[in-house]
């Protein structure tokens, strides 16, 4: 695959050199020939990107200087800047809508008798199946192969399509699914630290950059590779070949000192800095960490830390190039060229961090010593909210007590139906060893196989209500595991192979045994789930569990084997071995010795190798699907998974004009810390709400339903979905939680969908209010998606999460901001309200202030100044295009 959008640059700076590394040359864009020393490594791949992209119209001379100039005079700078990544990934959840658009823009441009194949991608893609792995099956030898199966036989429509794409785009691969995790086949294979490209008879060398329709991507800034989330629509027009625009960022460094203690792992260090860095407010900055820690810390432990960008707000959290990252490159079996390129490469630029470089200048600067870290869990419903291993058992009676429903100082339990036992609040339901956040790291998946061999050997079992798991990111764990002896302990303790994907992180845990949930339900109990993921919103993990911790791997069994959040690991025992003697935590933790010998003598660079051969080809059910190769997609109108989206249902050359929102009522009012979970469900689908009933209206059974993530292909049932999670609490509504509001002209309470037809037969606009860090979470397209097809013109909150603001201008949803001191709280607002918001189109512009009048029922107004989130040009042309696709496509048509 190729970039097919890189164009000659005017090289104004006189940086094109060429750079021989073992008897071949490149070409390269040489960044010391500027004064540049102490720019951030993360910074001087950004300056690279626009010094070989420099053609005097979307990067110009000024621009470059843009970037530099800030660092030298500590002078912020509001100029925006065009930067194009090397290639994109994407997974299937984002991925299929992501390309359903595509698709439908094929056939609006064959309907205006324009050239369908314009619309292909100029950038390599490659999307990786990993999202639609539901944990049906679990505990037993056969959960794997026949979770498999019902995969596909739940996504054969989906698959269909996706097949249909790889044959009728180019520059687009797959990896078929049962494979692995996007996040940790990108970091143990697609990467390549530097990336090359044949011009004619040159080799061009240059910084390996993405963007992923995923917000974990940071993932792979472990590496030394720059890339984030972006939501799906932003990731189709840079396929089309548009730069993605955006201010220059702010550098936070991170320093970091010391080394783990025995006893910490990874995930202990990475909910730390989490924790710091919510504290400290970095949305919209990029992280770069530094000092002489980073020697102590292994590339996995690097890109566990980078993947939790998105849980502490950051573009990425960048890790440079350095020895490290050399010898994790050939412990991964990359090719050895390849390598010698990379280290070259970093040298001759500037870009290789060694023990006694001079630190760069950062606009701001936070210090951590990792030998002070301590054994932590996060939750119940953040991953900030970090919590010491010691404090748990009664921060859970706290949260117990304030936030999870039960005010009362007893523990709640019942009898479970036909079981010798009872379930009480705080016992753990699900114990998920899942998500590439640690599954990519052999130090802590090896420390849960430990636990587990150390646990049979005392004697000790998982409590029978615990539904266990495990799903790697990489079919390497696989092998490491079962060559080390530990997949046999692991086994008998429940936690057998039931896939490869992301499961329960994504909110695919599958579901609770019948006579549990019904146990739980009955008692109206609060019930746990502990996963080493990365998030633990409300409502994701699963429907029946009120309260979800983040753990490491041998944290999630631990908890397996005491079953119960309200057991002390550090004091109390976990059970007894045969001789009826205590057996506490610290007698079956492994060492850090024990660890890292099994990583040294079990796991080879010859595994990667062999497992990543054929890493695009699939088993044969995969290969056996048929598909058409046809240029345009031929819908099925039925289908329930893959529909024609209406976007460009009677497309216009020309863009509405903008005009006032006048006389809108409010469809929800909500509080801090809404998701886009909250907005978007990714997991199951409620046979009550809105889509459950269109699903049943077209004969599909509630056992057939599958995921919201895996329908998001059919506009019909995401539209449904927006804002119907079970847990959003809607404050016009405050006697109820799940999508339901109240319809301001009748008085009637009813589903946010349905009061949105309402609301759309009078023509009545319709806002969003909302408190601070709205839309945080995944970079999911379809949480602004849906607000635009609910009719939602302008949402306005106190603070926007990067993505999610991103995502609504791209579906020409407007997003506000209340002014400091100004909130829904201080205007009193009930949802009785309406609402003009006063933007002239002639005048718009970013980042200015737009005018909010509040009018209340009794008849007083009150105006407030909010700001206009548009932070660039180009946002703003697709805000007067009416969204990102629109622009993208009117840009097509223009140029015919």
């Amino acid at each position: 695959m190729q970039d097919t959008t890189m164009i000659a640059s005017l090289n104004s700076f006189k940086t094109k050199s060429v750079l021989n590394v073992s008897e071949k040359s490149y070409i390269y864009y040489d960044v010391t020939k500027l004064d540049v020393k102490y720019l951030p490594y993360s910074l001087k791949i950004l300056l690279e990107n626009l010094l070989r992209h420099e053609d005097g119209i979307n990067v110009s001379y000024e621009d470059i200087l843009t970037l530099i100039e800030p660092f030298k005079t500590r002078k912020y700078s509001s100029r925006e800047i065009a930067y194009r990544p090397a290639r994109i990934l994407m997974q299937d959840f984002t991925g299929v809508p992501a390309l359903v658009d595509l698709a439908a823009m094929r056939d609006a441009m064959n309907e205006i008798g324009d050239d369908p194949s314009k619309i292909n991608p100029l950038l390599p893609v490659d999307l990786i199946i990993d999202h639609s792995l539901i944990v049906d099956e679990f505990g037993h030898s056969d959960a794997f192969n026949n979770n498999i199966q019902l995969e596909l036989t739940r996504n054969k429509e989906r698959y269909k399509f996706l097949k249909w794409s790889q044959k009728a785009f180019s520059n687009f691969r797959i990896v078929p699914p049962g494979t692995g995790i996007c996040h940790q086949i990108n970091l143990e294979y697609l990467a390549q630290t530097v990336w090359t490209k044949e011009e004619g008879d040159k080799t061009i060398a240059y910084p390996d950059t993405l963007i992923g329709t995923d917000s974990h991507t940071t993932m792979v800034n472990g590496l030394g590779v720059l890339g984030w989330g972006v939501g799906g629509i932003e990731a189709e027009s840079s396929m089309l070949g548009q730069p993605i625009t955006m201010l220059v960022p702010e550098v936070v460094g991170f320093k970091l000192t010391g080394a783990i203690q025995e006893g910490t792992t990874a995930t202990d260090l990475v909910l730390k800095i989490t924790q710091m860095l919510r504290a400290k407010g970095v949305v919209g900055k990029f992280v770069e960490f530094y000092g002489s820690g980073l020697n102590e810390l292994p590339l996995a432990d690097r890109a566990t830390i980078a993947n939790m960008a998105p849980e502490y707000g950051a573009f990425c959290g960048f890790f440079p190039v350095d020895a490290e990252t050399i010898r994790y490159l050939r412990f991964t079996g990359r090719d050895e060229s390849r390598i010698e390129l990379v280290e070259a490469y970093a040298k001759a630029q500037g870009m290789w961090r060694e023990n006694n470089t001079d630190y760069p200048k950062f606009n701001d600067i936070i210090e951590l010593n990792i030998s002070t870290v301590l054994p932590s869990i996060a939750g119940p419903k953040r991953p900030q909210d970090r919590i010491l291993l010691t404090e748990a058992v009664e921060n859970f009676k706290t949260t117990l007590r304030s936030t999870l429903g039960n005010k009362a100082n007893t523990r709640r339990s019942i009898k479970v139906k036909n079981k010798n036992y009872q379930l009480n609040d705080g016992d753990v339901v699900i114990a998920a060893i899942t998500s590439c956040t640690n599954t990519s790291n052999p130090s802590v998946l090896i420390a849960a196989g430990l636990v587990a061999q150390k646990a049979i050997e005392n004697n000790l079992m998982v409590k029978p209500w615990v539904k266990t798991s495990l799903a790697p990111g990489s079919q390497v764990v696989s092998d490491y595991l079962k060559a080390a002896g530990l997949q046999d302990a692991l086994d008998k303790l429940g936690f057998n192979l039931v896939g490869y994907g992301c499961t329960t992180c994504i909110g695919n845990s599958g579901p609770l045994n019948e006579t549990i949930r019904t146990a739980v339900e009955t008692g109206d109990l609060t019930v746990c789930a502990v996963l080493s993921g990365n998030r633990n919103f409300e409502g994701r993990i699963n429907h029946y569990v009120k309260a979800s911790y983040l753990a490491s791997p041998p944290l999630v069994v631990s908890y397996a084997l005491t079953g119960s959040l309200l057991v002390d690991l550090k004091h109390d025992p976990i059970g007894e071995d045969k001789n009826g003697n205590p057996v506490y935590l610290r007698d079956i933790w492994p060492s850090n010795r024990e660890i890292v010998s099994i990583i040294q003598s079990q796991i080879s660079p010859e595994m990667y190798r062999l497992r990543y051969k054929n890493v695009f080809q699939g088993d044969k059910d995969w290969q056996n699907i048929p598909v058409s190769s046809s240029l345009t997609y031929e819908w099925n109108a039925d289908s329930t998974y893959v529909k024609k989206p209406p976007y460009f249902i009677d497309f216009q050359k020309k863009p509405k004009v903008i005009k006032n929102i006048s006389g809108a009522c409010a469809l929800a009012i909500l509080g801090d810390s809404v998701t886009t979970d909250h907005i978007s469900p990714a997991g199951l689908i409620n046979e009550d709400g809105p889509s459950g009933k269109f699903l049943l209206a077209h004969q599909i059974s509630p056992i057939n339903f599958n995921s919201y993530g895996s329908r998001r292909g059919n506009h019909e049932i995401m539209v449904r979905g927006t804002f119907a999670n079970i847990r959003l609490q809607n404050e016009i509504t405050t006697d109820l939680s799940g999508g339901i509001t109240k319809i301001i002209t009748t008085g009637e309470q009813t589903s946010i969908f349905d009061a949105s037809v309402e609301y759309g037969k009078l023509n009545i606009p319709l806002v969003i209010i909302a408190g601070k860090e709205y839309g945080s979470g995944s970079s999911r397209d379809w949480a602004a998606k849906g607000t635009y097809m609910l009719g939602i013109k302008a949402v306005i909150a106190e603070s926007f999460e990067r993505i999610h603001r991103s995502n609504l201008i791209g579906m020409g949803v407007l997003p506000l901001q209340f002014p400091e001191g100004i909130n829904r709280k201080s205007l009193s607002l009930t949802g009785n309200e309406t609402f003009n918001i006063d933007v002239i189109s002639s005048i718009i512009s970013p980042r200015m202030r737009a005018s909010l009048t509040v009018i209340y029922t009794n008849g007083e107004n009150r105006t407030v100044d909010l700001l206009c989130c548009i932070d660039t040009a180009n946002e703003l042309k697709y805000y007067r295009h009416g969204g990102i696709l629109y622009y993208v496509l009117r840009q097509l048509t223009a140029n015919a």
